[in-house]
């Protein structure tokens, strides 16, 4: 594993699947809860990215094994990270009329809103996961499972500045979908981070659709051509494990060497582990 790799920063807290499960129950048992007490509940669970996808995996096996534990039938849904058919499979989930929905809150506060009204009327508990959605929990009801997406953002950048010896005057890029406004908001924490720290910071922004956490290597000739126009730039931020995972095919890419620049970013993946 090379030092670039070695220096990567911050774990972000994998989704409680097992919670996320439980919400899908308004009572409980007085007695104590049995194994497979929740077998006769009907559960739409998103995973968020495609099958095998870096951190959607690590959704699906903490889901699954919740699935073991406690018994339901659960349908899981992939949408590789795609907002639009995110929404769109929450509008067929609400169709179909399941006990509870794991969703995924990516598509924010505004798109989620009235499929929320939806399945409140229908009395489908909500659950929302890696994204909160503050408005429709509040309008709504249901939970939220996962970090706050902009103190988490502000805390990778001063840990960053920190473990990358970057000093002010230093130029940094970061790249993430800054456009979205509830799931851009951890990047942006990130940016304001650095930027307050006198760093100068270059955004990239990251498709809407996905595509590059589905395939990173979709990003290269991007991030190649922003460290190409950049030569000094001294660290690369980047939004997921998927990407993260991938810093020894850009750094490849662009002509640098191990240990040259110093790469951080969210999540993990069994490439960051190895």
């Amino acid at each position: 594993m090379s030092m670039t790799m070695r220096r990567t920063v911050l774990r972000s807290t994998v989704v409680a699947a097992a919670t996320v499960l439980a919400a899908a129950i308004s009572t409980l048992p007085a007695q104590a809860l049995d194994a497979k007490w929740c077998k006769d509940v009907h559960i739409r669970f998103f995973v968020g990215g495609a099958e095998g996808d870096a951190f959607g995996t690590i959704v699906y096996n903490g889901a699954k094994q919740a699935e073991a534990d406690l018994g339901p039938k659960v349908d899981y849904i992939f949408s590789q990270w795609d907002i639009e058919k995110m929404v769109q499979q929450l509008r067929e989930a609400v169709a179909v009329k399941p006990n509870g929905i794991a969703m995924m809150g990516h598509p924010g506060d505004a798109s989620i809103m009235p499929l929320a009204e939806q399945a409140h009327k229908d009395g489908i508990k909500m659950m929302y996961q890696n994204v909160p959605v503050p408005k429709v929990v509040e309008a709504f009801g249901g939970g939220y499972v996962g970090a706050q997406q902009e103190q988490q953002g502000r805390a990778l950048g001063a840990e960053a500045f920190k473990l990358g010896r970057l000093k002010a005057g230093d130029k940094a890029i970061m790249i993430g979908p800054f456009e979205n406004e509830s799931r851009g908001a951890r990047e942006r924490g990130t940016v304001a981070a650095l930027k307050e720290a006198g760093v100068e910071v270059i955004q990239l922004s990251s498709p809407p659709s996905g595509e590059w956490a589905s395939d990173p290597n979709l990003a290269i000739p991007v991030i190649t051509a922003a460290l190409l126009n950049n030569p000094d730039v001294k660290a690369v931020g980047y939004p997921g494990g998927q990407m993260l995972g991938n810093v020894s095919t850009y750094m490849q890419a662009a002509g640098r060497k191990a240990g040259e620049i110093f790469n951080f970013g969210f999540d993990t993946s069994p490439q960051i582990v190895e």
